[in-house]
This record gives structure tokens, C-alpha cells and sequence, in this order.
């Protein structure tokens, strides 16, 4: 049938509006796209928006001062009014260690989650006074939960590297999503809990619209080893430390630590914790029934130093190197109760993250060097990950047989390398989405496509967890790393002049420039902003006093300073510009005799110089001879020769200030040849018989 004919077009027209009609399911990443940490994802239907996770991540180097990264929420302080409720699929800090910072912006009504996972989401909500901001309800496999009037979500038992994990079926009106959060098939978990591979199964037999499935080790071959594969070798490393053993892990690592503690007991040693986030962990586990051990297991650490090193192990905070971890405390000697012995074996349990290679390696060399044996690295056999590689993400792709795919929760190479595993078990090119934060997948029963995007991006945290680092201060905090910062102090009259030499400070600037070099910039740049800029930034009201931006000044004056010194020194230096203001008649301070000339064009409109405003022309002429004056001496001479031909009465009136700009020019102009001597004397004469 030909395409033109109307019943093809009528039927392609309804199949359009059919198609236009499906329900449309929106899914929205605010973090843990192309990196690694503060896992966030939205899920909207209709006026319904449902929050999955709202993790945090660490800073990079680059971030002076900043203690917690967290994803913008901007789009759910903007969209509050249609949040329904949070889902929370296990208790790492990726996933739940930004909750307390979200509260203070935005009400949740609801968040639901395993017990240990909001166990330790009520300290932190505690500690940060938003308790009233939410309602927590735990949960337990299989439990289904309504949020909203569309989502309907189901917590499915997965394994990973900590108790009381989940994976997630939501059932919306456009079909069935598996969000599979943290996970690896783990088939001899420590805590005996499997994962409900049936319920799982179960899903994909009905159909599973889309796979969001985590793409954090999609680039290792294999299956992950399951977590009991480390005991052996942490047996056999305790078992045979001659002094005290001194171990550090993921605090959050509940199946590690309890292994640990197992082995601890088996050996005879006593354990002393060291580190806030480790001792609340053991707390939380050991009170909800995750970890078993008597209670004279611990020992104070005050009171541990008094037992026989034979018959010690530390358990302690520090695996990423963190500065003010304990064991990096501890490599630096600067630990009020812990100092390394020589007899020490200090075990590494933990992989470092991306970004954290440098300040592991730092520290193991450290401890090194103070004389302990420090036991790391692959090879020991001391560290299995706990998410999925190639084949268990093989093996989540045949369970669920999803129509369409998304990897989440990785950085770039890795979601490239997770699509290319689903393509290979058969899900077309077409059907696999890679997809940044902020990016908005929107899902139809028969079709995925990528939406326009919402604001996304970094929030950065200071120290207190409460004072957000936005850009400004970030550049200013690097400014000072890199390039150190000056300080200028300017006095200033009322009415326009410099009434005192200006002052400059320098610390951490690196530069050739002595000071009085710095001084005389200093003031030039100063006079440069009364000259031209006096008039923009300073209104006469009627008043004794002219009103005058001083705020304005001050950002004239460090602009003018940061360009020269890029100029000058390629540096760029934090410059800070106080104004001290005096009263009007302050006399002006006469400035230095051999200040450098100005090469900087006056803005338009002419500029004001002695009370008197100068032409256009005049201003291009002046340029046009500072520049001559860069380019060549010779052309400088020829430039004062001229000046001092004879000329009429109004025309030397309006030239003179050119004049003295040239003559101050060639002043400072280099002598190269008798000729420029000569013009520079008969320059002398002239001006002095005027």
C-alpha cells in the first residue's frame, strides 16, 4: 500500500497519539554518574516524586577546606511540594551520608530502609537536629511499600559488603523498573542472609521494563569473590604477628569487622576501636544483632596499652588515608595514645577508593619508615570488593531480561563497559542508555529516550557540615595554595586623592619583584582608578561628604593590581584591597618621582587629570605614543621632538599633558644612540623656557 494513502496516514496518526498517550516515567540522576559516591536518583511520575538513596562523596585534592561533597539539589528544593516519600536501599555513606544536610532544605515525609541502614541515619539526623523533618520506617525483604499513588516498591535481599542490603522493584504505571543499588552474588554470605535470587527471577519472568543496575567493577572479568574468601589470609597474618596487630577497614564494612572480631577471639587478643564512625558502627551492628561477641572482647584503649602487645589488636578508622583518620594520625606520631612499634603488623583491609591512591600510599610509607610491617594490597589476599564484576553482572541481566538498560553508579569508562556486557547478552544498542547527572531518562512502555536536563552539579561542605564552599571561595582557597595572597592597604580622601603611601603585604607569593617595585604598582594602579573611575564611583548628594562606593573601589584597585602582576610575573595571587577613608582636604601625598607610566587606554569620554577632562583625540594620541614607546626608542624621540615644536597657545594647552606622559616615557626609555640623548636635552630646554 502506498504511503501516501489515507488509511496508512490515519493509522500512523493514531499510532502517534496512542503513542503520546502511555504513561511516561521520568528518571533522574542527581549523582553517581561518571564518578564514584553520592549515589541520588529521582523517580517521577505525574505529581509524584520519589527520592532513591542520597549519598555524599569526599573531596579531591583541588578542594581546600571542603570536608563532604554533595550532588545540587536545587531541582527537589524547586519540586519539594511533590515529594512523596525516599527509598534507602543499604547504609554506606554513598547512599545515606547526605539525608541529614537534604532535611535542612526540603521535608521528606517518609524514608524507608533496612534497620541497620536507618539505625545509623537517626545518629547522624540526631547529631545534625532534623529529626522532626521525616518519619523513618524500617523494612524487611519482601515488604512492599506504597509511595505516592504511583510507585509501589518492593525490597528484595541482595549481598554486598555490608548487612541489611536491597535491591529495589518499582512497579509504575508505565511497567516494572529494578534499581539494584550496591550489590555482588555472594553465595556464602557471613551473616547467612542469601540473595533472593528467586524473587528476582520472579521479576523477570513477568517483564521487567528497564535495568538500573550498578556499573562500579564493570570492567573486572569474572565474579567477585565472595566475602569468606578473606579469612584465611586475615587468619593467617593475625595468627602469626609476633606483637600487636593493627588493622584498619571500612568502618561500614559490617561483614569485615565481624570477621575481624571472630578472628580476634580466636587468637587471644583483645580489641581496642579507634575512630568515631568505628565505634558507632560496631555499636548499631552488635544492638540490632549483625555482629555477636561478648562484651569483654573491648578493652578502653587507655587500658589497652597496659596489656601485652601479644594480645592486642587495634581496630581503627584510616584505610583511605583520610588526614585526621586515626592510623594517618598514628603515621604521623601526632596520635595522643597509639605510636607505631617496631614490632607492630599493621594489615590494610580496604581498597583505596578512586581519587584516594596517593594519601594510602603516603601513609603506608610512613608507617613504613617508623619501622612497622605493613601488610597490603591485592596480592595478600586481605580485600574482595563487594560489588558486582562482568559475570555477576551477567548473571542480574539474564535474571531480570529488561527491555531496556541503564548503568548507574560508576564513572564513564566503567557505564561504557557495563552497556557493552548488556549488549552482549542481548539487548540491542538502541535499547542501552548512558546518561550523565542531571540528565532526565524518560521511559514509555515501548520506548527510552533521553529528556531535556535539570540543573545538576557539586555542593561543597565545610568542616562544620553546615557552610556551603561555593565557587568563589573554592577559587580564592586555591588561589591561596597556588599563589599566595597580598594585602594592600589604600588612604584615601573624600574627595579623590591619595592621602598616604600605600602599604602591600606579601605571604606565599613567590617573585622577583622587591618591594618597593610592588609599592609603586601599588600606587599606580590606585591613581589610575581616581583618575578614571573616581567619577562613576563617587556621587556628590548634597551632603558635607560625597557619597562614595568604597566596595567599588576596592574590587577597581585588586583588578587592576591581579592584571598587572599576570602581566608582569605570571602569577595570580590573591589580592585583598582595604580603603581607609580620610576626610576631604586631606593633602595628597605627592607620590614616587619615578613612578612607571600608565599604558592602559582612558575609558571613554576623556579622563579626569588635574580637574580638566582631555579630548578623545588626545587620548589616542597618548596611546598611540606609549605604545611607539614599547616598540622602539627611536620613534619615542621622534614623538618628544615634536612635542617641543613651537604650536599655538590652545593647542599647547591641550597637548601639555600629553607632553608630560611622553616625557615621562622617554624617561624611562633605554639609551641607545646620541640622537635620543640629544632630543631628550632640547626636550629639557624647551619645557623649561615655556
Amino acid at each position: 500500500m502506498s504511503p501516501s494513502n489515507p488509511i496508512t496516514r490515519n493509522a500512523s496518526a493514531g499510532r502517534s497519539e496512542a503513542a503520546d498517550k502511555q504513561p511516561t516515567l521520568r528518571v533522574i540522576p542527581l549523582g553517581g554518574l561518571h564518578e564514584i559516591g553520592k549515589n541520588t536518583c529521582v523517580f517521577e511520575y505525574g505529581d509524584d516524586l520519589m527520592l532513591v538513596d542520597g549519598g555524599l562523596a569526599f573531596p579531591s585534592d583541588g578542594m581546600h577546606g571542603v570536608n563532604v561533597v554533595l550532588p545540587d539539589t536545587s531541582y527537589l528544593r524547586e519540586n519539594q511540594k511533590r515529594i512523596r516519600g525516599m527509598i534507602v536501599t543499604h547504609g554506606h555513606e554513598d547512599h545515606i551520608g547526605g539525608i541529614p544536610h537534604h532535611l535542612k532544605n526540603f521535608t521528606i515525609p517518609v524514608i524507608y530502609g533496612p534497620r541497620l541502614a536507618l539505625s545509623m541515619l537517626t545518629g547522624k539526623m540526631e547529631e545534625a537536629g532534623v529529626m522532626d523533618r521525616t518519619i523513618l520506617q524500617t523494612v524487611s525483604p519482601r515488604d512492599v511499600v506504597q509511595v505516592g499513588q504511583h510507585f509501589k516498591v518492593e525490597f528484595i535481599r541482595n549481598t554486598h559488603s555490608l548487612a541489611d542490603s536491597f535491591s529495589l522493584a518499582i512497579t509504575t504505571p508505565a511497567g516494572v523498573v529494578i534499581f539494584t543499588g550496591d550489590f555482588k552474588f555472594d553465595h556464602t554470605p557471613v551473616d547467612g542472609e542469601y540473595f533472593d535470587i528467586q524473587r528476582m527471577a520472579h521479576y523477570g519472568e513477568q517483564g521487567v521494563l528497564c535495568l538500573f543496575s550498578d556499573s562500579t567493577n564493570a570492567e573486572l572479568p569474572g565474579f567477585t569473590p565472595p566475602e569468606r574468601a578473606v579469612f584465611p589470609h586475615l587468619d593467617r597474618h593475625i595468627g602469626s604477628a609476633q606483637g600487636r596487630v593493627i588493622l584498619t577497614t571500612f568502618a561500614s564494612s559490617t561483614h569485615r569487622v565481624s570477621m575481624i572480631l571472630e578472628l580476634a577471639m580466636k587468637h587471644g587478643r583483645k580489641v581496642g576501636l579507634l575512630g568515631r564512625s568505628m565505634l558507632n558502627v560496631i555499636a548499631k551492628a552488635r544492638e540490632l544483632g549483625y555482629m555477636r561477641c561478648p562484651d569483654d572482647l573491648f578493652v578502653p584503649i587507655k587500658q589497652i596499652r597496659d596489656l601485652p602487645d601479644r594480645e592486642t589488636l587495634l581496630l581503627m578508622t584510616g584505610s583511605q588515608g583520610e588526614p585526621l583518620a586515626a592510623l594517618s594520625r598514628i603515621s604521623r606520631s601526632d596520635h595522643p595514645q597509639v605510636q607505631v612499634k617496631s614490632s607492630d603488623t599493621i594489615i590494610f583491609s580496604a581498597s583505596p577508593i578512586p581519587g584516594n591512591t596517593i594519601s594510602v600510599v603516603n601513609t603506608i610509607d610512613r608507617l613504613m619508615m617508623l619501622g612497622a610491617k605493613v601488610v597490603y594490597g591485592k596480592g595478600e589476599g586481605i580485600h574482595v570488593s563487594g560489588h558486582g564484576s562482568q559475570e555477576d553482572d551477567k548473571l542480574m541481566l539474564a535474571l531480570t531480561r529488561p527491555k531496556f538498560f541503564v548503568p548507574v553508579h560508576g564513572e564513564h569508562r566503567m557505564l561504557v563497559a557495563h552497556a557493552k556486557t548488556a549488549q552482549s547478552m542481548g539487548i540491542p544498542a538502541e535499547n542501552c542508555l548512558i546518561i550523565e547527572n542531571g540528565d532526565v531518562v524518560e521511559l514509555k512502555p515501548e520506548s527510552i529516550r533521553k529528556g531535556d536536563p535539570v540543573k545538576s552539579g557539586i555542593e561543597l561542605l565545610d568542616a562544620s557540615r553546615n557552610g556551603i564552599v561555593d565557587a568563589r571561595v573554592l577559587k580564592e582557597r586555591q588561589q591561596l595554595a597556588e599563589d599566595g595572597v597580598i594585602t594592600l592597604l589604600a588612604v584615601i580622601s573624600t574627595d579623590g586623592v591619595i592621602a598616604a603611601p600605600p602599604r602591600v603585604n606579601l605571604r606565599g607569593v613567590v617573585t622577583t619583584a622587591d618591594a618597593r617595585k610592588m609599592s609603586l604598582w601599588a600606587e599606580r594602579e590606585i591613581g589610575w582608578v581616581l583618575e578614571n573611575r573616581w567619577n562613576q564611583l563617587s556621587r556628590n548628594s548634597g551632603g558635607a561628604a560625597p557619597d562614595v562606593d568604597w566596595m567599588g573601589v576596592q574590587r577597581e584597585i585588586e583588578v587592576g593590581l591581579q592584571r598587572r602582576l599576570r602581566r608582569e610575573l605570571q602569577v595570580e595571587p590573591l589580592i585583598i584591597c582595604l580603603v581607609q577613608p580620610a576626610p576631604a582636604g586631606t593633602p595628597a601625598y605627592k607620590g614616587r618621582a619615578d613612578a612607571e607610566p600608565d599604558s592602559r587606554p582612558a575609558p571613554r569620554g576623556g579622563r579626569r587629570e588635574g580637574g580638566r577632562e582631555l579630548s578623545r583625540e588626545v587620548n589616542r594620541e597618548v596611546n598611540r605614543e606609549v605604545i611607539r614607546d614599547r616598540q622602539a626608542p627611536a620613534a619615542v624621540a621622534t614623538a618628544v621632538a615634536q612635542a617641543a615644536a613651537p604650536v599655538s597657545a590652545p593647542a599647547a594647552a591641550a597637548a601639555e599633558p600629553q607632553r608630560q606622559l611622553v616625557a615621562v616615557t622617554a624617561a624611562e626609555a633605554p639609551i641607545e644612540d646620541p640622537d635620543l640623548a640629544a632630543t631628550r636635552t632640547r626636550r629639557r630646554r624647551s619645557g623649561a623656557a615655556s
